[in-house]
């Protein structure tokens, strides 16, 4: 058989990596250990694998799921072989985590390594009028896959000041601080509004990275309850 779909570029990678891109839109994932991943992003696998609901781990995580609506619902993924993962034929990336850690948008998350711990944060000044803006935190050592819609671009937020719509926001170094700050008057909101409403406002050491394309709807980016404020607790 003859085709253009057996060239080199679209046939299995092989890579002595445990994370490797098979292409820019898929994520090949050699297990020698145990990768969360987020549900539904498996595409294809070969060998012996098994797919497991991963649990919050402790009743602390699983409330800030309940009453920030960040949809992080994750799936342990163990046993020998090659497991593919991709998300909306998004553009993946792969971060090797020294210590450190990125905040990330829970709609592009893909896979990590399960050494890598996560959390849930609240964004400071996301309060009820912006309906509360959470985002998944990831620390320690270990690989980090993330998608993105379309060719991101990374900022330097040490510079100058850095705003970043919250709905093309990726992800960003865990070292800074979000502000959410709001561009709206009362004579633009009286003349229908710019559509710029909220913005996440970086300044300090650090990057935060920006994709072409704003989710639409944000549901993993809901309010923190019904009207009780729980403060630290999310911060914690």
């Amino acid at each position: 058989m003859h085709s253009a779909l057996f060239e080199q570029a679209n046939l299995e990678v092989q890579a002595d990596q445990r994370f490797a891109l098979q292409n820019p839109q898929m994520l090949r994932v050699h297990l020698g250990g145990d990768v969360l991943a987020v549900k539904g992003a498996m595409v294809a696998y070969q060998g012996s694998i098994r797919f497991d609901h991963e649990k919050s781990g402790s009743m602390g995580k699983m409330f800030k799921k309940v009453v920030t609506g960040e949809d992080v619902s994750l799936m342990r993924v163990s046993g020998t072989g090659d497991v593919f993962f991709a998300a909306a034929a998004g553009y993946v990336y792969l971060l090797d985590l020294t210590g450190d850690g990125l905040s990330v948008n829970a709609r592009n998350l893909l896979a990590f390594d399960s050494s890598v711990n996560w959390d849930i944060k609240r964004v400071q000044g996301a309060g009820m009028a912006s309906g509360g803006l959470f985002n998944t935190t990831l620390q320690g050592t270990g690989t980090v896959a993330i998608t993105a819609v379309g060719q991101p671009v990374v900022l330097d937020c040490s510079t100058q000041p850095t705003y970043v719509d919250v709905e093309a926001c990726v992800a960003w170094s865990a070292s800074l601080v979000p502000q959410l700050v709001s561009s709206m008057n009362v004579r633009s909101m009286l003349r229908g509004g710019s559509g710029e409403a909220f913005q996440y406002a970086f300044q300090g050491p650090g990057f935060v990275v920006v994709q072409p394309s704003e989710w639409m709807g944000a549901p993993t980016q809901q309010q923190g309850g019904g009207g009780f404020n729980l403060g630290g607790f999310l911060d914690g």
